[in-house]
């Protein structure tokens, strides 16, 4: 997938985090049904170890109280392709 997909992505799933503070007393709901999605398209979004360490500090930071504010996904979109400069590889 082109990294300026995946980063398109990746600032839509933290915004989906950030939606359920729009809606008092759902954020809590939200978050359990959000958190293991997010996980999942972590490990989708960036193969390896680091999605997979991607998805638990996703998930960790969906399901704990007031961290949403955290961009985990576009944090993980900035190491891979800024900080550790990985190559768009295309299929």
């Amino acid at each position: 997938m082109n990294k300026y997909k995946k980063l398109i992505i990746s600032l839509i799933a933290d915004a989906v985090g950030l939606v359920s503070y729009l809606f008092p007393g759902v954020a809590e709901l939200s978050d359990v049904i959000w958190a293991p999605v997010a996980a999942w398209l972590m490990t989708k979004l960036y193969k390896g170890p680091a999605g997979k360490v991607g998805a638990i500090i996703a998930f960790a930071e969906e399901i704990l109280p007031n961290t949403d504010i955290i961009p985990s996904f576009t944090l993980m979109w900035i190491y891979t392709y800024v900080l550790k400069k990985e190559k768009d590889v295309p299929k």
